[in-house]
Parts: C-alpha cells; structure tokens; sequence
C-alpha cells in the first residue's frame, strides 16, 4: 500500500524527529537500551561524579550512569539543565545522596521530568555530622551528630571509605530491585568493591598515620567525615556558602600562625579570595583538592598523599 504525502519534506522530517525524541524519553522506558556486549543496561541518574563510580564498580556493564551535577560545578549553587532533565526522563532510578543535602532543592523539578522514577537514599542509615556553625574555629570542629532528618547536616559522606561502604550495599539493593536476575553479577561485584574499599582505606591510613600536625585549614568544609575517619581536624574558612568577616579571618590567621599552619586546601569549585588572604599573611600556600572527581579511588588516594607531604612538614 503507498502513503500519499501531503506536506513538505520539512515538515514530515520534523514530525519524525519529535516522534523519535517522544519514544526515547519515555518516563516509563525500561532496560531497554543495549550495551557493547548487547546486555540490556539500566539507566540510573546520580547527582556527583563519586556517585557514578559507586554505582558503575557494583553495575558493571549493566547500568549506564547519567550525573547530574556536571564536572568543575558546585552542587550547592546548581540547577538542573534540560540536558540533565532529559537524561533523568528515562531513567529507571535516582540514586542520591541523601540527608539534609543539595538534591533537595531539585526534586520537584526531578519528579515532573519522571513521575515513575525510583528515588533511592545511598546514605541510608548513616548518622551524619553537624554541619559547622559560624567562624569561630571553636565552632569548626564539632563532631555532633545528628539524625538524617534534622536541619544543617555535612552531606559529604562519599569522602569517608568507611561510609562508602554503606552506601554501596544500598546501591547494590537497589539494583537486584530493579534488576533481580543479574543478582549473582552484582552480589560479585559488590564484593570485589569492598575489597577495593578496604585497601584504600589501609593506604590512606599508612599514608596518614606519620602526621605530627593533624590539623588543616580548607575553605569549604567538606572534609568532616575523612577528617573523622583518620584523626585529622578540619578548620574551614567559608561555612554553608557564607564567607568570613575580617575579624574571624584575623582569627583564622592567628590560628594558623599559632598551629604552624602553612598550607590552606581549597576545592576547584569555589573562589580562592579569603584562602590566599590567609596564606599570604602566613607565607603559606593554597593547594586545591577535589572532593567531586569521578575517579573516586585514585582521587581520594591521592589526597592522602597530598596531606601526607604538606602536613607532615
């Protein structure tokens, strides 16, 4: 049978495109798509790059990981794109970070996008530390810990091997959930990532474990939970997006000179401009440490080594 044609090329090209998009981002779409191997891959939205490497050591080649939050972005100040949208329109699952954290402010716009999408909790059943109030350093280093619902909690507990842990047993049940034949594929995995994880955690230790002054200053702090996991004391500059006045950044320096401080750690993300006001006055140096690289094991690795050299002048 023969179709007649009764618009213009354009328009019948049109009409293809949208329906083509209209196909591939149905919010009901499942296991659909085809990896290397031809396995069918589930499609799962993260919000960090961490995140994406969590879920990919227990996926394999079974999960295609969509992130969130681009490379070089701060969470906190971030709003989801289309791009981003589009890719959480057909994915089976959100894995978050959970808490107090910055998925929040998203989650409306997440829901619209994919009324059908599995929210899941990674840090589920982790107890969360106080995020710090004010400047005073004092106040920098509490270690009170608050239940998961409560206001002001640290959200980074992708930076502590210990929680990680955790957080990749809940990853692991999330996807025999939603893939439940290929249990026997992901139990395995999940087993060799917890090797991984304890040998990270014995290098970071040995790395770690010759540092006189366990005390460092960084901007943001982000380091509560690795600073927890390996006795170190973490003094931050900025506190939940909020800058220091003079007067606590002269505290700040004097603490700094007083500890023999002489190194000031930043993330890549966030303005270097009171960190170098503190190093100059100290003869120090700024020093940018990721806590969002993908690589999460090389980087985190890596940190260690830096802190090993530059806290243990």
């Amino acid at each position: 049978m023969q179709i007649k044609l009764t618009s213009s090329p354009a328009t019948v090209l049109l009409g293809i495109v949208m329906l083509t998009f209209s196909s591939g981002c149905s919010p009901d779409r499942t296991k659909i798509e085809k990896n290397t191997a031809n396995k069918e891959v589930l499609n799962i939205t993260v919000s960090i790059d961490p995140q994406k490497y969590f879920v990919e050591q227990i996926g394999g080649d079974r999960v295609k990981v969509n992130v969130m939050v681009p490379a070089g972005i701060e969470p906190h100040n971030y709003e989801p794109r289309p791009k981003q949208l589009r890719n959480v329109a057909v994915s089976e699952a959100y894995i978050i970070v959970g808490g107090d954290s910055f998925e929040k402010a998203w989650m409306s716009k997440i829901k619209s996008a994919n009324k059908n999408l599995k929210i899941i909790d990674s840090g589920r059943g982790i107890t969360r530390i106080k995020m710090t109030e004010g400047h005073h350093h004092h106040h920098h280093h509490s270690h009170e810990e608050l239940e998961d619902e409560e206001k002001g909690i640290d959200p980074h507990i992708w930076l502590s091997p210990e929680l990680v842990k955790i957080q990749a047993q809940n990853i692991y049940s999330a996807l025999i959930k939603l893939d439940p034949e290929n249990q026997t594929e992901y139990q395995q995995n999940l087993e060799e990532f917890i090797g991984e994880l304890e040998r990270l955690d014995r290098e970071i230790e040995k790395n770690l474990e010759a540092i006189e002054n366990r005390k460092f200053i960084v901007f943001h702090p982000a380091w509560s939970y690795f600073a927890r996991e390996y006795d170190l004391e973490q003094i931050p500059i900025e506190v939940e997006g909020t800058e220091p006045s003079a007067a606590e950044l002269k505290e700040l320096i004097e603490e700094a000179r007083e500890e023999n401080i002489k190194i000031i750690f930043v993330e890549p993300q966030f303005s270097q401009r009171s960190a170098r006001v503190i190093a100059k006055e100290i003869d120090g140096a700024v020093i940018a440490i990721d806590p969002l690289a993908e690589n999460w094991s090389k980087n985190l690795l890596k940190i260690s080594e830096i802190f090993a050299r530059e806290l243990g002048q």
